[in-house]
């Protein structure tokens, strides 16, 4: 062995480790020690195996118990962070749909620019709209409802814009006016969910 000098701190430290190393020795039971035990306490020792075994079965079982618990509680907390999340996207997104406006709207035979129709016959027309405040990054789907002078809804659009890169962003929708079209006062209101967008009249002659 070589001569490895040992600093106070080390000298110490190695002590301690002597010291409880002999304690635990201490501490331990041989068989022979605990066969006579049972004897004395009027047990089988042929039994001794056995009774190990199972001991070892015991506290295996509750570290893998402790170990499912640990685990459980870190499913636990995955779920309720995952939920949480969920939730916080879900109100932000709301709020970003329920700021959403319509600045402005027209009535037009071409979805691509708001050149009003000054009379409308029977032909297909475009309801375009300009959205404010729109939310940037998401898609949002949308409705137009088609009424007739009597009031009726004649005709749904429903639809989802592609994903918005603006906050004023231009959308539109567009619905055929058949020969049996009701002549009259029309209107024709765009909505988000429940909400209503916007609204326009038209008259068809």
């Amino acid at each position: 062995m070589t001569d490895e000098r040992l600093t106070q701190d080390q000298l110490t430290q190695l002590v301690a480790e002597v010291d409880q190393l002999a304690r635990r020795h201490e501490a331990e039971i041989d068989r022979q020690q605990v066969q006579q035990i049972l004897q004395e306490l009027n047990l089988p020792p042929e039994l001794l195996d056995e009774a190990l075994i199972q001991l070892r079965r015991r506290q295996a079982l509750a570290v893998q118990q402790k170990r499912n618990r640990w685990i459980g509680i870190g499913v636990g907390v995955a779920i309720v962070s995952a939920i949480a999340a969920s939730t916080v996207f879900i109100v932000n997104r709301h709020r970003a749909i329920a700021a959403v406006s319509a600045s402005g709207s027209c009535i037009t035979s071409n979805p691509k620019t708001c050149e009003p129709i000054l009379e409308i016959n029977r032909q297909e027309i475009v309801y375009r709209v300009t959205l404010q405040d729109a939310p940037v990054g998401q898609k949002l789907s949308l409705q137009c409802d088609w009424i007739n002078p009597n009031g009726q809804i004649v005709h749904q659009n429903r639809y989802q814009t592609s994903k918005i890169d603006r906050e004023v962003w231009s959308t539109y929708c567009r619905h055929t006016l058949g020969s049996t079209a009701t002549l009259g006062d029309w209107q024709v209101r765009m909505r988000v969910g429940d909400r209503a967008l916007d609204q326009s009249s038209f008259t068809v002659k």
